[in-house]
């Protein structure tokens, strides 16, 4: 019980300097509970919507993920144009006209609260609020951010389902483009070497054999032919005489006289001389006989040496005129052969060119029916976000007027201004009794001179001292309790306003309600 009385006694003594804290503290959180302007805060909730067509029959190509979708868009709503553009239309600011637009972007953007919230297999949701001086200014801002969301929203998807269009019609155009000069390139190729591209080398191949047989073929004729006029001539010099088979001197044309006279002979047992047919034969032989005829002037003409028999002579011409139509023969199966062998030669070349032509053409023909494809999933990708059928942000809460204040909580500011007041008079008493070493009581002499006294003499007032100490206590507890919420309220009233301290304290502080 003696030490409660001790340290009631000392609370007491120590009275005026715990008043004039608590006091002090009291009456400041008081007025600024009572003075800070009202604060108006509305808010509005916003959802991630999925598309409404299933992605399995026809999906959008802007596919950014729901919670990268509001990061972009919060981003972009708290840019310097838009902020400024929506206090154009509020007065935001009590003093707008006189603040820098740097300010008023800071102030705006303190003013703004976006929360998102979004999860695996959760909806993405987010919450946007607004404090203001007036609820219709908060909700005013609201709906202007809410336009400038949507607005955003859809030129964002618009904008990037537009421009994936554009990219794959560009690639489309170009793809063709390359894929015609690709084909132009291999048609000249094959118009410039139309006679050794290897589609036709089999073919070549079989005629390059044909022509070394008949080129075989024509050299044996030639020896024969020749062989026939030197036997011609060794038996006309040593008998004197030509000789020989019939047939084998005559000419083609000859022949072709004999078989018609024969075929004649032959019609003529069987129908009349009136019969069309005996007519026509023998109309053919007459035209047949000149050819003969002619045949044999032009022969005896082209002789240049005569053996003075007109028979050996013919047949030496014939003979003649016969090797060198197989000369002529020969060379042009020849150059023919030549030609050809040339054009085989070149078509492993050819082949090769004509494949990394091919080759080139394919994969650009690979890239062109890609991007066909994906340029039709581009084109109902566009049109999925034109009608907006995709993903998108809908309004799950509008904006409204809050019908009151949602800050300052006055009495949480002035309550806990007291409390606090209280707790630093407290604090104040404890620290000067802490720094107070004086002895002033026997256990203090015992403690700090390790003196044991034999008894104790309390001071005994008197009773104007008792009067006196008690009416200076009055006084001074009335001085504070009077005096200190005076000098604070003079301090609001004729210096500065404490609110516009305390704002100008929070924003040193960086401390927003």
């Amino acid at each position: 019980m003696g030490e409660v009385r001790f340290y009631i006694s000392i609370f007491l003594r120590r009275l005026p300097y715990f008043l004039t804290v608590a006091t002090a503290i009291s009456a400041v959180s008081v007025i600024v509970a009572l003075t800070l302007p009202p604060t108006y805060e509305a808010q509005m909730r916003l959802i991630v919507e999925s598309p409404q067509i299933p992605t399995n029959l026809a999906s959008s190509t802007v596919t950014t993920p729901a919670q990268e979708q509001l990061q972009i868009v919060e981003q972009r709503l708290l840019t310097r144009l838009v902020l400024l553009d929506v206090a154009s239309k509020f007065e935001v600011l009590p003093d707008q006209s006189e603040a820098s637009p740097d300010q008023i972007v800071n102030a705006l953007r303190n003013q703004t609260r976006i929360w998102i919230s979004t999860g695996r297999n959760q909806a993405s949701l987010m919450t946007v609020s607004f404090e203001a001086q007036t609820g219709q200014i908060a909700a005013g801002v609201l709906n202007e951010y809410l336009t400038e969301i949507l607005k955003l929203d859809v030129d964002y998807r618009k904008g990037r389902a537009t421009d994936t269009l554009a990219f794959f019609e560009q690639e489309v155009d170009r793809l063709s483009n390359e894929l015609d000069t690709r084909a132009a390139r291999i048609l000249a190729f094959q118009e410039e070497n139309a006679d050794a591209l290897p589609g036709s080398l089999q073919f070549r191949q079989a005629q390059q054999g044909a022509l070394q047989a008949n080129l075989e073929q024509t050299d044996r004729q030639i020896f024969t032919a020749r062989s026939q006029r030197e036997n011609l001539m060794s038996i006309y010099s040593s008998t004197g005489q030509v000789v020989g088979p019939r047939q084998q001197n005559l000419t083609p044309a000859q022949q072709q006289l004999d078989q018609l006279q024969t075929q004649l002979n032959n019609e003529s047992v069987v129908y009349s001389e009136s019969n069309p047919r005996i007519r026509l034969l023998r109309a053919r032989i007459k035209k047949q006989e000149q050819v003969v005829a002619a045949e044999q002037a032009a022969t005896v003409s082209q002789t240049p040496n005569q053996t003075g028999n007109s028979t050996l002579d013919i047949q030496l011409a014939q003979m003649d005129s016969q090797i060198e139509a197989l000369e002529d023969q020969k060379a042009g199966l020849e150059e023919r052969l030549a030609k050809l062998t040339l054009t085989i030669e070149q078509t492993p070349s050819n082949a090769i060119t004509l494949a990394e032509l091919q080759r080139d053409h394919d994969n650009i023909q690979m890239q062109y029916n890609s991007a066909v494809g994906r340029l039709a999933a581009a084109s109902t990708g566009e049109r999925i976000e034109v009608t907006s059928q995709g993903q998108r942000i809908s309004v799950l809460e509008h904006p409204t007027v809050p019908p009151s204040p949602a800050k300052p909580d006055r009495f949480m500011i002035a309550g806990g201004g007291t409390l606090f007041g209280i707790a630093a008079g407290l604090g104040l008493v404890l620290l000067l009794e802490m720094l107070n070493r004086a002895p002033r009581r026997p256990e203090d002499l015992v403690k700090n001179l390790e003196v044991w006294p034999i008894a104790t003499i309390p001071y005994v007032p008197s009773k104007g001292e008792v009067i006196t100490r008690r009416t200076i206590w009055v006084a001074v507890v009335l001085t504070i309790l009077i005096g200190v919420p005076a000098g604070v309220w003079a301090i609001h009233t004729y210096y500065q306003p404490l609110d516009l301290i305390v704002e100008r304290v929070v924003d040193k502080l960086e401390v927003y309600w």
